[in-house]
């Protein structure tokens, strides 16, 4: 048995072992767990937000009248902010496992599968001698990360689709194997149809190329990622028709100029004082763009500047969801420091903590829905 294929298995038992261990104490509905109380037992799981938005849509894709049959309180107009990759992913399995298990499943399947992606890239283009660990790392930071990909959410497709753009847009560049560019491309479109920041990817590579004079027509592929967007407005405006339905689709649309408008407290979803922690984020998410600018990794790096750029116009409490997809190439940044014997250390010392933060917010970030069964 080949190394390779023993660190994809230990990647898989640990990715299936983690979620059991974050799923447990609401399967057995524990009442007190370090202070915590899991008696609503596993619909806290099940109506984590976002994942039932987009079981609405998997059954209703995007219908406004299929929608109010639907027994929820929110608009048909707020489900145009959630793009329809990971709905036509629930709706494909719901034959086989229902829509509620098919969310769940299929946020746990790319969870493995964006880990298997970060694996190779680290292992194949060099970036490290410590792949496996790396993509353990990758399992457990940042700790809102184990949250989302324990939960129904659409971030570990769009992760996997990033991760898998940008491996193959590096095997062109050192290859100039045009099926590699292609490949790229057709990952990005599948990043652009599962959440509206994919166009930043696109941004990113546009601006790579033009940093090294390179020309655009070689790279023409690329340019299915922008059709896709096009392709989900077009969508819009047969559902809603509005093909501007994306921007009117209420208060989930959190950009605002000019940048770090989160830290205003009266803007409506921050509502608070105590958001140091954002700062960090944008310290540390600009800083390991600068080493990977630093390292040659242009690819990698564009895409973290450009998208860690764009998040300082989010107005929303929850920058670090907003930023996950940047972190699997920090991880990269700051590797020298991840492997230190300090920092295993600090870990272990801190994985309680990263377990209580994640059940905390899983208990509590739980949407007012009182029969979870309409949604299968």
């Amino acid at each position: 048995m080949s190394t390779k294929f023993k660190d994809l298995c230990l990647i898989a038992i640990f990715t299936l072992v983690l979620t059991i261990i974050i799923w447990l104490p609401h399967y057995l509905s524990l009442n007190n767990f370090f202070g915590l109380n899991f008696n609503q037992g596993l619909g806290a799981i099940y109506k984590n937000y976002d994942g039932l938005e987009y079981v609405v849509i998997a059954k209703t894709f995007y219908q406004p009248e299929l929608i109010a049959k639907i027994p929820q309180s929110l608009s048909a107009s707020y489900y145009a902010a959630h793009f329809p990759g990971y709905a036509i992913l629930i709706l494909a399995l719901s034959p086989i496992l229902g829509f509620l298990k098919s969310m769940l499943f299929i946020s746990l399947l790319f969870t493995l599968f964006s880990t298997w992606a970060f694996y190779f890239l680290v292992l194949d283009f060099k970036l490290s001698n410590h792949p496996l660990y790396l993509s353990m790392l990758f399992l457990i930071l940042p700790a809102r990360w184990v949250i989302v990909h324990s939960i129904g959410s659409a971030e570990p497709i769009f992760i996997f689709f990033i991760i898998t753009s940008l491996y193959f847009f590096l095997k062109y560049e050192l290859h100039k194997n045009y099926s590699a560019l292609i490949i790229s491309a057709l990952c990005g479109l599948g990043a652009q149809i599962t959440r509206p920041p994919g166009i930043l990817l696109f941004i990113a590579l546009a601006l790579y190329l033009a940093y090294k004079k390179r020309n655009f027509l070689t790279y023409l592929p690329l340019i299915i990622i922008p059709l896709g967007l096009l392709g989900v407005f077009t969508l819009y405006s047969f559902a809603y028709q509005d093909f501007w339905a994306y921007f009117h689709s209420g208060d989930n649309i959190h950009l605002s100029f000019p940048p770090f408008q989160v830290f205003n407290k009266h803007q409506f979803w921050v509502g608070e004082i105590w958001l140091e922690d954002i700062i960090y984020i944008f310290l540390i998410g600009f800083s390991g763009g600068l080493l990977l600018l630093k390292q040659k990794l242009y690819p990698l790096a564009f895409f973290v500047l450009v998208y860690l750029g764009a998040s300082t116009l989010v107005v929303h409490r929850d920058i670090a969801r907003y930023t996950l997809p940047i972190f699997p190439f920090l991880i990269i940044a700051f590797e020298k420091v991840l492997i230190s014997r300090e920092f295993k250390i600090v870990l272990v010392i801190l994985s309680l903590a990263i377990y209580l933060y994640s059940q905390n917010f899983l208990i509590e970030n739980v949407a007012p829905i009182p029969n979870i069964g309409v949604f299968n």
